[in-house]
């Protein structure tokens, strides 16, 4: 019977880390693909990511009860045949619209299918969504809590990273140097494998079995609200600012690498975000192996201070002193001349790697029943990743793309607060089974 259980729960435990890894490829398409529009209407660099995590804040609660209402295996399906849907409106805005003003006139006209693919990006933000929802609570779950469900989150977190490096790299090389004449049309091929990888995860998802980890939802009675417990409000906060600081280091960065104007600069950009989530990679690779010993706290801790200093040092750094990014050819990554403050910006990668799953596994400790409607909450927080880079992003091109980095230093101030005092669980008189 043990034995039945433990196969049951690896393969819930590796679907799970699969459906991991695909949401980073579909959430990491808004940077390089803003950028495609960004050289026409330059407020919708960071547009088409703002509208992905406003999916969270739509749907994030909703998701949660989901989960209570279908189970864990139905949600993923749902979500991800809403994900096929949404790439394809995206790859819609490439063939139909363009040239169609609906608003203004003239060079200074909004066409239609800038509006078809926001709202391709809105749909896969619901589908990420749904799939956030899912995928966080199982593997902490079947972890047990505690330092093994971090470190269950922190295995699907490397793969999660592994896709989401793969995702600007192939998008930079499609795209090369941004013009009037570039399109969604050049980086078609990436959505279709997109849509690819979505329908055969469908499918095979469809005849895998998998145990619930809380059994039947339906039947539970809440008393509170998730909201109750001190250390989860102040988490949920905290995964707001979390995900802006992860999509803002890379994305900026790419912003204001690509609009440089030596040839080839996007391609440049996109070889540097890469190297970022490549260092997310092996930041939760890392991770991976040390949560079974070292605690999540002491891990958040350690990488917030680690991070404010990289950050820091990167906004004092002279924009004078360079260096040659490398050059890897089997990973498509193109060498160029840039500040050396982009070392200390992509190095911040191997900060922001463990935070995603260190904060979901502190603020969710000691939940219980609560666990599912929390997942919820948390999810439509995440709506962080589009509201704090899409000011990130107005600073930049109002002030400096540099000066937008303190935004990320108050940020980090808060989580390294989080993880020092408000993760603590004061609500221990609350019945949770």
């Amino acid at each position: 019977m043990t034995q039945a259980k433990n196969n049951s729960n690896m393969v819930a435990i590796i679907t799970m880390c699969a459906v991991f890894a695909m949401i980073s490829f579909v959430t990491n398409m808004a940077a390089p693909f803003g950028n495609l529009w960004s050289y026409k209407y330059e407020w919708a660099g960071m547009a088409g990511n703002l509208m992905n995590f406003t999916a969270y804040l739509l749907l994030g609660i909703p998701a949660g009860n989901m989960l209570i209402k279908y189970g864990y295996k139905k949600t993923t399906l749902i979500a991800l045949a809403v994900g096929v849907i949404g790439l394809g409106i995206q790859l819609l805005s490439s063939q139909v619209g363009a040239g169609v003003p609906v608003i203004g006139e003239g060079k200074s006209a909004i066409c239609l299918n800038l509006f078809i693919y926001l709202l391709g990006a809105l749909v896969c933000g619901f589908c990420v969504c749904m799939l956030n929802t899912v995928v966080n609570p199982m593997l902490n779950l079947l972890g047990g809590g505690g330092n093994k469900g971090n470190q269950y989150i922190q295995i699907g977190g490397t793969l999660n990273s592994l896709t989401g490096s793969l995702t600007p790299m192939l998008a930079g090389a499609m795209i090369g140097t941004l013009s009037a004449k570039t399109s969604m049309s050049d980086v078609a091929p990436l959505v279709l494998i997109g849509m690819g990888v979505f329908t055969a995860a469908f499918i095979i998802i469809s005849f895998i079995k998998i145990v619930e980890p809380q059994g039947d939802l339906k039947q539970v009675t809440y008393e509170r609200s998730p909201l109750a417990f001190r250390h989860f409000t102040l988490g949920a906060i905290a995964i707001f600012f979390y995900v802006g600081i992860e999509i803002g280091i890379p994305n900026e960065m790419n912003a204001w690498i690509s609009h440089q104007s030596w040839k080839g600069a996007a391609a440049v950009a996109g070889s540097l975000a890469t190297i970022y989530w490549l260092l997310m990679m092996v930041g939760r690779f890392l991770s991976s192996l040390l949560s079974g010993k070292v605690s999540t706290r002491t891990q958040i801790i350690c990488v917030s201070s680690l991070g404010i200093l990289f950050v820091l040092i990167a906004i004092f750094l002279p924009e004078s002193i360079t260096f040659k990014s490398p050059e890897i050819k089997w990973l498509n990554i193109t060498s160029g001349v840039v500040p050396v403050k982009c070392l200390f910006l992509f190095l911040c990668g191997l900060c922001t790697s463990v935070m995603w799953g260190g904060i979901f596994n502190l603020c969710t400790e000691g939940l219980g029943k609560y666990t599912a409607k929390a997942s919820g909450i948390f999810m439509t927080m995440v709506v962080g990743g589009g509201i704090m880079p899409f000011i990130q992003d107005w600073i930049g091109r109002s002030v400096s793309y540099i000066s937008s980095y303190w935004l990320v230093v108050a940020m980090l101030a808060y989580i390294l607060f989080y993880a020092l005092i408000g993760c603590k669980n004061v609500n221990k008189d609350i019945k949770i089974d």
